[in-house]
């Protein structure tokens, strides 16, 4: 069945379904009503190879803040979930990504402490219906409902869209490598006996 977490938050702003199965295929069902934002994780499901549900109805008639801030909480709320005790997962991952002219670094650690940095800057105020300076949010969001540190370096860009996807790209590549279980590793991998 694999490392699988299933979770829902409802607010006033924001309804999120997450289903998330960090074993699978790249299967994808998402919905969240902002075009570009589907088309990010897709490739994030794609990419990692993680079967990956989002259903999301949010308060888009204000904006897309809600909506992606509060689906980043609840994905990396079951990131958490899905990878359990952490007991002989490799931990960390980093991937260096190329999309056309885009090139993305993408390094975490699921060390328990959340962290997030980014150099990336985009020279559009959006894509599609989403808004660039959504992407920290997001991340940030992430990072810290998974209790990951997470660090993303820009090395070349130009292109919004492409920048962007890169980014969700690599993450996707350094999440699977980070959550991968290797034989040698026969508890936790950390000196303190607990992540």
């Amino acid at each position: 069945m694999g490392r699988t977490a299933a979770l829902t938050r409802t607010t006033k702003e924001t309804d999120i379904s997450i289903t998330l199965n960090l074993d699978g295929s790249g299967k994808a069902a998402i919905s969240t009503g902002i075009g570009f934002f589907d088309h990010m994780l897709n490739g994030f499901a794609r990419h990692g190879l993680f079967d990956l549900d989002c259903q999301v109805k949010g308060d888009l008639e204000v904006d897309c803040h809600h909506t992606i801030e509060d689906t980043g909480i609840v994905l990396g709320q079951a990131i958490r979930e899905a990878v359990g005790d952490k007991k002989g997962i490799v931990r960390y991952g980093t991937c260096i990504l190329p999309m056309d002219e885009s090139l993305v670094l993408c390094s975490l650690d699921l060390s328990g402490r959340p962290y997030y940095v980014s150099d990336a800057e985009f020279p559009t105020e959006r894509v599609g219906e989403m808004d660039t300076q959504m992407v920290k949010e997001f991340f940030y969001a992430v990072s810290y409902s998974a209790g990951m540190n997470l660090h993303f370096k820009m090395l070349s860009g130009g292109n919004s869209h492409h920048m962007i996807e890169g980014m969700f790209k690599a993450f996707a590549k350094a999440l699977d490598m980070a959550v991968a279980k290797d034989p040698r590793i026969t508890d936790v991998l950390s000196t303190k006996g607990s992540l």
